[in-house]
């Protein structure tokens, strides 16, 4: 049985409280969070204690840490808790800076410890079949890929002044997915964004619309599209075109009723938010992640696979400025 330590005990935390708790192999131990209410609030629904993150990393007998506290704790975290033997699962993104999560790097790869980083929808049942139907042959060799990631409405300010840009916070998770399906990294990023959904989000810098597109050494390409706002619901869809082939992920919808009548063809709109639409995502990451600690599977998502992303995210950020295309390698140094 692993027991786990949950750092943070915001939304995203309930999600990860749920999905330890829902698995026969673990069992939530520990919550801390700066908010004592929220943590005591998370311990009384799964059994767990309250205590805090010093406490909870200097227990020998917790095995394994899932991070989700806010962006700029994570490298430090995530160095704190593999330094006292801990495995990790954290959040994304590794950090605001690139700089920052490189170093990162370093001192993980001396601790030896696993480190998972949530990308979540990389364990969607249907990414993962498209993923799988990629691998095995069945649209020839990937050519061009189409990602749509549209929430239904953006976040309110003071989050996005905290959450690093839509590139690092939104996109991220897009960038992941890239490098998922095309099995390697881009050669060139570039993007074009503007702030057109609330005049607010630009005034603090950030952009709500954006567009990136990714070349890839061999001439392959990648689109990813994203907006903070789709009054329908959230709009979530892959499409890859296969020199033998399509192959496409489509929304999940709130039900899957049509109705027909000479006035049109009607049916449902796509679940409203990311609760609805991953919640077996999230199961099935925490799964893979206890078959990793266990040593029964590697690591599906690694500490390299987040700094792959962000340096993607901190590209594009550049390309929004400067008007050009970034080469990634730039980036990486």
């Amino acid at each position: 049985m692993l027991k786990v330590g949950l750092l943070g005990a915001g939304r995203i935390a309930g999600v990860h409280a749920t999905a330890i708790s829902g698995h026969p192999g673990s069992t939530l131990a520990a919550v801390s969070d700066i908010n004592t209410s929220a943590a005591e609030k998370i311990a009384a629904q799964y059994g767990a204690e309250v205590r805090s993150t010093d406490a909870i990393l200097g227990d020998k007998t917790i095995d394994a840490v899932l991070i989700a506290t806010s962006t700029d704790t994570h490298s430090d975290l995530i160095e704190k808790a593999t330094a006292a033997g801990k495995a990790v699962l954290c959040e994304k993104p590794v950090d605001l800076s690139l700089e920052r999560a490189r170093a990162c790097q370093k001192v993980v790869a001396k601790a030896g410890r696993p480190v998972m980083i949530g990308f979540n929808r990389r364990f969607d049942p249907n990414f993962a079949a498209l993923k799988k139907a990629v691998d095995a042959g069945e649209i020839g060799k990937p050519e061009l890929l189409s990602i749509t990631s549209f929430d239904p409405a953006p976040p309110p300010v003071a989050y996005i002044k905290v959450s690093g840009g839509l590139f690092r916070d939104m996109m991220i998770h897009d960038f992941d997915m890239a490098n998922f399906i095309m099995g390697a990294a881009p050669a060139t990023v570039t993007a074009v964004g503007s702030s057109i959904v609330d005049p607010e989000i630009g005034s603090v810098g950030d952009v709500d619309t954006a567009v990136v597109t990714l070349t890839y050494a061999d001439g392959r390409i990648a689109v990813i599209k994203n907006s903070r706002r789709a009054v329908y619901g959230y709009d979530q869809r892959l499409e890859l075109l296969g020199s033998e082939g399509l192959l496409q992920a489509q929304n999940m919808l709130e039900n899957t009723v049509v109705k027909s009548t000479t006035q049109g063809v009607t049916g449902a709109k796509p679940t409203y938010f990311f609760l609805e639409r991953y919640m077996p995502a999230y199961a099935a990451e925490w799964a893979a992640f206890v078959d990793a600690v266990n040593g029964d599977k590697s690591l599906p998502v690694t500490l390299d696979d987040g700094v792959a992303a962000l340096a993607m995210a901190e590209a594009a950020t550049l390309s929004v400025k400067t008007g050009a295309p970034v080469l990634l390698e730039s980036m990486i140094g």
